[in-house]
């Protein structure tokens, strides 16, 4: 048993003073007042804040790894190491559009990765099957159409959660149907769809919009796009990168007026340069450079962040004003909520993982734990 006291405690939803977090190996036990702590080895945190780790549903790379150029469970490991250092204890390395064979290596990889590293939850495919017209910095030779095998494979896949970015336009709303009813987390991105066509793909059953506002199509006087099907429907998740570069803060700070910020979720898109990588690397025989805390490729296209998510964190606080609570919840139980692991991750309560970020009072990292064991143990 491990007790956690001398800092604030964010437990998910509230804050709370002078209590502490009672940890009996991977698990939460309790919090309770810090006068009626048990007995146990006791470890002052010496003020900051204890929060829910952070949970990143899109992940392509950190610390110099892409997980495209390296499907394997060793470079999953790498990738959430990196990241970890930043306070994710959880995420979905994401694979955007690739050859099929690499797709199935990668899923491959997801599937023994958990092996590994409890930090990996997953697998996030980020295509292929996309609207050429909003293609952003995926390869335009790998796009294709969804095929009845690409749906067994899918859901037969057997790696934790599966997220699916796909068009909504280019994707019929019966296999939008099929992959939802089988359990994968379908969510609309990179597609020129009009608000109809979002909208019957979330009736469907997709959950979610992956990066908001970044390829996809924008409301106009008489079509709301794809944007305002994400704003304006109750249920859906909305992924946002919230960097700077991305999305302009005046449009960000919008959208959060306009939705339920239970259903907004803090993303990186984060590619090799974040956490701690090189500033340049190749995306599928393509150079991308980190410039001024931003990727393009040579042609001047967005391709991925540089973004970790204490940084999403500190700039949905200090930029878009977001309250404290919100800010953490839309990195931590937000994200839980969609992946269905609500009862496992995103907050501090009995029979949770103890998943824990320790942050101080400019909001950057401390420590991590990832089920019970802290950073240092981890490997």
């Amino acid at each position: 048993m491990i007790v956690l006291s001398g800092a604030r405690i964010f437990d998910g939803e509230r804050f709370l003073d002078d209590h502490a977090v009672v940890v009996e190996g991977e698990r939460i036990t309790a919090i309770v007042p810090y006068a009626e702590r048990p007995g146990g080895a006791l470890r002052d945190l010496d003020g900051g804040l204890l929060a829910p780790g952070y949970i990143d549903v899109q992940v392509n790379g950190g610390g110099g790894v892409l997980f495209n150029e390296d499907p394997t469970p060793e470079g999953i490991a790498r990738i959430a190491a990196a990241h970890r250092k930043h306070g994710t204890v959880g995420l979905l390395p994401t694979l955007i559009t690739d050859a099929p064979q690499v797709t199935a290596t990668a899923i491959a990889a997801a599937h023994e990765a958990r092996r590994l590293t409890p930090a990996s939850l997953g697998i996030h495919l980020e295509g292929p099957f996309l609207d050429p017209r909003r293609k952003g910095a995926h390869e335009l030779r790998y796009i294709r159409n969804l095929e009845a095998d690409d749906i067994a494979a899918i859901v037969g896949a057997n790696c934790g959660s599966v997220m699916l970015t796909l068009a909504p336009n280019r994707v019929g709303v019966e296999s939008v149907a099929e992959l939802s009813r089988h359990g994968v987390l379908v969510s609309l991105g990179h597609s020129e769809a009009t608000y109809k066509e979002a909208h019957a793909a979330v009736e469907a059953g997709a959950r979610a919009f992956t990066h908001l506002f970044n390829a996809m199509s924008a409301p106009a006087v008489r079509e709301a796009g794809m944007v305002g099907a994400a704003l304006d429907l109750d249920e859906p998740f909305v992924g946002i990168i919230a960097d700077g570069h991305h999305v302009h803060e005046a449009n960000l700070r919008i959208a959060l007026a306009a939705k339920r910020h239970d259903r907004f979720m803090l993303i990186t898109d984060a590619m090799p340069p974040a956490a701690g990588g090189p500033d340049q690397f190749d995306l599928l025989g393509r150079r991308v450079t980190c410039v001024d805390g931003c990727l393009r490729l040579d042609d001047d296209t967005l391709a991925g962040s540089v973004l970790t998510m204490d940084q999403a964190v500190r700039y949905a606080v200090n930029v878009l004003r977001l309250e404290l609570g919100d800010a953490l919840a839309m990195a931590s139980r937000v994200p839980a909520t969609f992946l269905r692991r609500e009862t496992e991750l995103g907050r501090i309560a009995p029979g949770n993982l103890a998943s824990l970020v320790h942050l101080d009072d400019d909001l950057h990292v401390r420590e991590t734990w990832i089920e019970g064991r802290p950073t240092a143990g981890l490997s």
